[in-house]
């Protein structure tokens, strides 16, 4: 229903309650203006209406269908046309769904539409017709479920989403073809071919390219059929990857597919070549017949070329197609790497072991060290500097006698030490010469230490003890 024919039927609702017609009263009268307000009230309410009824007319509709409808065959292409129509306009372009048919190639639409202006239920809609393409590659019953398409028209609160019906078709194997055979069904074939010689006249160890283009309208690039490019006696045979594309018209709509196989062939004899005729079976969708297209064969012949040895021309050969040589280690590099990736593995297992020998062996060299530092013999070796220092001092030879277990009385080291410690310490001291007589008698005195042992002190304590200061 149109926007008119919904205002005709609000107007004619309210027309027994809405009288529209204007009193014929005087002008300038006050009771003119007066019932002239619910007037002006009657249509404002009427535009109020209007406007609500265009503000709800935001619809999204769905419509789906097969071209063509009958007589499909397997390999033929086959349109889903998905339209999307709104009342209003859209505001982005609609998400479509994922398609997926098992037995069946699909080509999602590439984003170029078709515009429509169609009227349904007399009302107005517009929108645009996408295609999915559908070849089936067996003879068999496939079925479409709908499609659910989501789109926001102008005018629309919130998203809006609508489904398509579901459809079925069959596909059937086409006259002249056995089931499983590969089918190609086109409105129109070209099957061409060219070749690239790498030199004139050609020789053993020079090459010769083969070019086949196949282009068929109306056939998806990805259905058609892979030429047979067997091996030749005499040629070492390379292919590289087919190149498959679409083709359109330029403006986005789709034509048909095209396939170019190369195949490069190294001439290892020499002598007279052939390589063989190319055929391709397909249906003509036009005539509804099997034809068959055909390149003819290639002969050549190649002459001795007495420089070319075919163990160098292999790796010539991987070079320009690009692939990287073999790598060759001796069983001595070999060894060598299964060695160090041992001595690696065994480092890694055996680090908490090495880390915990590591430790213990810093803890006995702390412990040593410091056992050396409350020894005897470190403070022997602190007396030379002790006597040559200014002042000099006797503090380490005290310290020497407590850990050597002297006690602290330097008379049991005999007379001459006692000489001179008188000679320090007497009435007229004569400390400097005294103090390099001891240093040199160090080496006597440390010889009757060894021979005189402190008695043991007694096991109870002395009945009058005498506090003396201990020296470190």
């Amino acid at each position: 229903m149109t926007l008119r024919n919904r205002v005709a039927a609000i107007a004619s609702k309210l027309a027994p309650t809405l009288d529209l017609r204007t009193p014929q009263i005087p002008c300038g009268s006050e009771p003119a203006r007066e019932e002239a307000r619910p007037v002006t009230q009657k249509l404002c309410t009427l535009l109020l209406c209007l406007i609500s009824t265009h503000t709800l007319a935001a619809e999204l509709q769905i419509q789906s269908r097969l071209q063509p409808t009958d007589s499909i065959m397997v390999g033929s292409l086959i349109e889903l046309q998905l339209d999307v129509l709104t009342d209003t306009w859209f505001t982005d372009a609609p998400t479509l769904p994922d398609l997926k048919l098992n037995g069946a190639l699909v080509m999602p639409p590439n984003g170029h539409a078709q515009h429509l202006n169609q009227t349904l239920d007399g009302k107005s809609f517009s929108g645009m017709r996408y295609r999915y393409l559908i070849t089936p590659n067996l003879a068999q019953g496939f079925d479409i479920p709908a499609l659910a398409v989501r789109a926001t028209p102008a005018q629309a609160s919130a998203e809006l989403s609508a489904q398509s019906q579901p459809l079925h078709f069959t596909a059937a194997q086409p006259p002249g073809f056995k089931p499983g055979e590969a089918v190609l069904v086109a409105s129109g074939l070209r099957f061409t071919q060219q070749v690239f010689n790498s030199a004139t006249p050609l020789k053993v160890g020079d090459s010769l390219t083969r070019q086949l283009t196949l282009q068929a309208d109306g056939a998806l690039a990805m259905s058609l059929p892979v030429p047979t490019l067997a091996d030749v006696t005499g040629l070492s045979r390379y292919p590289k990857a087919p190149q498959v594309t679409s083709l359109d018209d330029g403006r986005g709509n789709f034509n048909g597919g095209q396939r170019i196989d190369t195949v490069t062939y190294r001439i290892d004899t020499e002598g007279s070549h052939t390589l063989p005729a190319i055929e391709v079976k397909w249906w003509d969708a036009s005539s509804q017949q099997t034809r068959t297209a055909q390149v003819p064969a290639i002969t050549f012949a190649a002459t001795a070329n007495s420089a070319y040895r075919l163990v160098f021309s292999i790796t010539e050969d991987l070079k320009k197609l690009g692939q990287q040589s073999r790598v060759h280690l001796s069983g001595h590099w070999l060894g060598l790497i299964a060695l160090l990736l041992i001595v690696a593995l065994l480092g890694y297992f055996a680090r908490p072991l090495i880390q915990q020998s590591r430790l213990r062996w810093q803890a006995r060299r702390q412990a040593k060290h410091a056992a050396w530092l409350q020894s005897a013999d470190y403070a022997w070796q602190q007396i030379p500097a002790q006597i040559d220092g200014k002042p000099a001092q006797l503090s380490a030879l005290y310290l020497w006698l407590r850990r050597s277990r002297q006690g602290l009385k330097l008379t049991h080291l005999g007379p001459r030490l006692q000489t001179l410690l008188r000679a320090c310490y007497g009435r007229q001291p004569t400390e400097d010469q005294a103090l390099r007589q001891l240093k040199q008698s160090l080496a006597t005195l440390h010889s009757q230490a060894q021979h005189h042992r402190a008695p043991a002190p007694p096991a109870l304590r002395p009945l009058n003890p005498v506090h003396e200061k201990e020296f470190p």
